[in-house]
């Protein structure tokens, strides 16, 4: 199956080769059951489950964690994308379409909701932090979960103690996103480091930029 990772003119945080590479994985491992901390606009979660659907039909199910504008628990984690303020587009036509002519939101809950309204059976869009609403979430189904939400030392090992505990001996994959030199963030790395320590966990590096994680 060709993998083609597709931008559908709105903003993604894989560009590139990058979406491909993420795609590389799910063809890999054949999820059925998909968590992903930190939609954003949805291009990821729209890519995952045109895949899915390619593989499974409708027999799959994609949950997706995001603030969608929702107030943030911690002071101290990342500061939100200023685009997510004021959808600064460097493409005019972008800019004028989404600002002027529909006026949405991309990072919305509703602009999310309907740009998947393909998989309306299929997904269950939470808005929230995780720090508070990822243990209110059913972890134990979930085969792969996509880790690119909060980027604070604190968010990023309290999401993966939470998938942890539910997933531990299981063979489940934690795929993060900001750990290799190619997108890297300090406390990412730290967190993911520290955790895989504390839990004799191996950290396989995918293109320099992505740790995965096997529970």
């Amino acid at each position: 199956m060709k993998l083609n990772y597709r931008t559908f003119w709105r903003k993604s945080g894989l560009k590139g080769r990058w979406g491909d590479v993420y795609l590389s994985r799910l063809e890999k491992y054949k999820p059925k059951f998909f968590l992903e901390i930190g939609v954003f606009c949805g291009v990821t979660a729209r890519n995952t489950c045109d895949y899915l659907f390619q593989i499974h039909g409708n027999n799959f199910k994609y949950t997706g964690i995001d603030l969608f504008g929702t107030k943030k628990n911690l002071s101290n984690d990342e500061v939100e994308p200023k685009f997510l303020k004021d959808q600064k587009f460097s493409n005019p036509l972008k800019n004028f379409y989404y600002n002027y002519i529909v006026k949405e939101n991309l990072n919305s809950l509703d602009s999310v909701k309907n740009f998947l309204r393909k998989y309306e059976n299929n997904i269950n869009l939470i808005a929230g932090d995780t720090n508070t609403v990822l243990n209110k979430v059913n972890l134990n189904i979930i085969d792969f979960a996509f880790i690119d939400g909060g980027h604070s030392y604190q968010t990023v090992m309290n999401d993966l103690d939470t998938l942890y505990a539910n997933l531990k001996g299981k063979n489940k994959v934690l795929l993060c996103d900001d750990y290799g030199k190619a997108s890297h963030i300090p406390e990412v790395e730290r967190a993911i480091n520290d955790f895989s320590k504390k839990k004799s966990l191996d950290i396989n590096v995918i293109e320099d930029r992505f740790a995965e994680i096997i529970t």
